[in-house]
């Protein structure tokens, strides 16, 4: 089983993370920027985690034999905070970098309209650079979230088919898939989805344009949730083409439109700018 994790935040993970995905099968992840529980206070602490995005994860995701890309963006919550807004201006010089696939996480945390104006700013740019966009639905009222959000990007010259509406659930799946985005899941063991229900989700309404994510943040989650959910339609009678095309074929089909994705591994680099993964040795 091949498996493309397409929203996982491993700036949270350890190493053994990456050697437990590797084993379960995950051969590229994309990893968008997002908030990191302790708010910033600048731009510059951006730029730092973006350049972490661009060469430090990349390198350790190559250790392990993991294709890793980003999408990167001022994050929902963040876009509340004007000393952070000034990110969206030095945003361009990042999403000309190769190993970007598409503008993310943007959308709406608690749909204010400091979020409105982040939202629209950054699928603009997304049709600028000709990248998808990576959308975060809110945790709270997620339907009339999911609803403003439509209303935005069908306003923006970003066209659906270039948007990703992650963290959908039972209540939002629906509409999303109506207005010709693709749709996203993330699975975690005690809130958004889980196996089961995705497989419910999988058996009403199709394989076509859908993404599952264990997005695996610092908060309690896991990262081989992808698998588990490989497991569990193979379970539930599902074919292995099938599995296929959610876990591999749909990400690859998605962030391709970047026209940037490259998933080979080359021969992995001993040190990033001097420094190394490993403890002890020499």
């Amino acid at each position: 089983m091949r498996i493309f994790d397409p929203h996982i935040h491993m700036t949270s993970r350890t190493t053994d993370d990456y050697q437990a995905m590797y084993e379960a099968g995950v051969r590229a992840l994309v990893e968008p920027s997002f908030w990191l529980g302790q708010p910033r206070t600048s731009p510059a602490s951006f730029f730092d985690y973006f350049d972490a995005l661009l060469g430090w994860e990349p390198f350790r995701a190559a250790q392990y034999g993991i294709a890793h890309r980003c999408t990167l963006a001022l994050n929902p919550k963040e876009a509340n905070d004007p000393r952070c807004t000034p990110v969206l201006d030095a945003l361009p010089r990042y999403l000309v970098k190769d190993s970007v696939v598409a503008v993310g996480e943007i959308g709406y945390d608690s749909m204010t309209p400091a979020e409105d104006t982040a939202l629209a700013a950054q699928l603009q740019l997304a049709a600028d650079h000709g990248l998808p966009a990576l959308v975060h639905t809110p945790h709270r009222d997620k339907l009339a979230g999911l609803h403003r959000t439509i209303d935005v990007i069908r306003e923006s010259q970003l066209p659906p088919e270039r948007v990703l509406l992650d963290h959908l659930n039972e209540t939002t799946v629906k509409d999303a898939r109506d207005s010709g985005c693709w749709a996203g899941f993330s699975i975690y063991p005690d809130t958004k989805m889980d196996e089961d229900r995705m497989i419910a989700v999988l058996k009403s309404h199709g394989t076509e344009k859908v993404l599952v994510n264990s997005a695996a943040d610092w908060g309690r989650s896991d990262p081989l949730k992808t698998r588990k959910v490989g497991d569990a339609m193979l379970a539930a009678g599902f074919s292995e083409d099938d599995v296929d095309q959610v876990l591999w074929r749909n990400p690859v089909a998605f962030y391709g439109q970047s026209g940037r994705l490259q998933l080979d591994i080359t021969a992995p680099e001993p040190l990033h700018e001097g420094n190394s993964i490993l403890r002890g040795g020499e």
